[in-house]
């Protein structure tokens, strides 16, 4: 049985599965309280299935980008039960799990996150000849650089893209394909269905290295010396 974990972003996510179908999930706007809301939801997760963490066979987590607490708290438990159980562990990046229930459109995929200070975060995911593949790698822009760099109709997805819905309307015209808002919620299940892929060709990663992707530095207030 696979425990799926993500908390990297506001939309907190866990799903349990066993032979690729899914026991139960759920997803919840968490917001900056993962830390006092995981363990909880972790707990009533196994109570539904009437499982426990003994039963676990491996561990997927989403590895960021995203907040610095989410990705703590998240990647700090995934870790605690791989260490615990000696299970395998596996990291996926969580721009590509937004982005992978949108794969059979056959259009480039850009998910969306807000970094803050007028800027995004986005990578370009893309399914061709059977195969899903990330086209560019995951970085921080603006929205207007972004747009200047699409040249096809392409699908965007992610939690910030309603709010910044009508811009990319404006600047890219018929080239923008938004996501609905009810199809586009973040699912731990798509994340359990791209780690199974890499638990089949026993591509694990090492729990004690295995580290989030945060692209910028945490806003850590240095001490003020007297």
């Amino acid at each position: 049985m696979i425990l799926a974990i993500d908390t990297a972003t506001d939309t907190a996510s866990l799903a349990l599965v066993r032979d690729g179908i899914i026991l139960a999930e759920f997803s919840w706007r968490a917001e900056q309280n993962h830390t006092t809301q995981l363990l909880p939801n972790l707990a009533r997760l196994f109570e539904m299935t009437k499982s426990s963490p003994k039963s676990l066979t491996a561990i997927v987590v989403g590895k960021g980008p995203g907040s610095f607490n989410g990705l703590r708290v998240g990647i700090g438990a995934a870790k605690g039960l791989a260490f615990s159980l000696g299970i395998p562990i596996i990291g996926i990046n969580t721009l590509e799990i937004v982005a992978y229930q949108y794969s059979e459109t056959g259009l480039p995929v850009c998910p969306i996150f807000n970094a803050g200070r007028d800027e995004i975060v986005t990578a370009t995911y893309r399914k061709t000849r059977k195969k899903w593949r990330q086209r560019t790698t995951e970085h921080i822009t603006t929205i207007e650089q972004l747009c200047s760099e699409i040249t096809v109709k392409t699908l965007f997805c992610g939690e910030y893209v309603p709010v910044i819905k009508e811009k990319l309307q404006a600047l890219l015209k018929d080239k923008a394909i938004i996501a609905s808002p009810t199809t586009d919620l973040k699912r731990a299940g798509f994340l359990a269905e791209l780690g199974m892929r890499r638990l089949e060709a026993s591509d694990f990663d090492n729990p004690a290295t295995l580290q989030p992707i945060y692209l910028r530095r945490p806003p850590i207030t240095e001490a003020k010396r007297r």
